[in-house]
């Protein structure tokens, strides 16, 4: 019976020494790190007077009123970037232009800096994220714009800002969109 007991223990250990560990599984991507498998922005909300810390700020009442509000999600994977803009309660029936922009919001218009540009300095739909709308009859709209690069991590954008007048597409002024209206912070998510 001890042999028996003995054969059978030395069995089982060297099954137990000889199984194989499980894998170890690999960490979540941490967004922004390098190798990270994509990078997704957004933020929005009501948009309200420029105060500390507004996420969603309206710097023209007129053309942004009371209750009006504005939410963009950005995405970008490996080589493709895709934003979505949605706003609300907006003047009805009427173009704004909107752009990524390289700041957050701020208690000036300004504050939000230049336009974000993927790789070089100068204005154009390919190089930056525009996302001109106009408005259905209630002040609503939504607007996406594809870009065939991806955001760079560690140089984000980190505001939306509404423009008052479309876009300029092309010439010395392209890029150009009139006073800014209103802003939207963004945090990666």
């Amino acid at each position: 019976m001890r042999v028996l007991v003995a054969l059978v223990a030395v069995g089982l250990l060297s099954v137990a020494c000889g199984a194989p560990e499980a894998a170890p599984q690999p960490a979540a991507p941490v967004p922004g790190a390098p190798g990270a498998t994509g990078v997704r922005l957004s933020g929005g909300g009501t948009l309200a007077a420029p105060a500390p810390k507004a996420s969603a700020v309206a710097y023209n009442v007129r053309l942004a009123p009371p209750g009006a509000s504005a939410t963009l999600t950005a995405e970008s994977g490996a080589v493709l970037a895709t934003s979505t803009l949605t706003v609300g309660g907006l003047l009805p029936d009427r173009t704004y232009g909107a752009h990524l922009h390289v700041n957050p919001c701020g208690a000036k218009p300004e504050d939000a800096g230049p336009h974000y540009q993927h790789a070089h300095s100068h204005a154009s739909a390919d190089n930056e994220v525009w996302l001109d709308f106009t408005t259905d009859a209630h002040g609503a709209a939504t607007a996406t714009a594809k870009q065939d690069w991806a955001f760079i991590p560690g140089r984000l954008p980190r505001s939306l800002v509404i423009h008052a007048k479309p876009t300029t597409r092309t010439g010395a002024e392209a890029g150009t969109a009139g006073p800014r209206v209103a802003c939207v912070t963004l945090a990666e998510r």
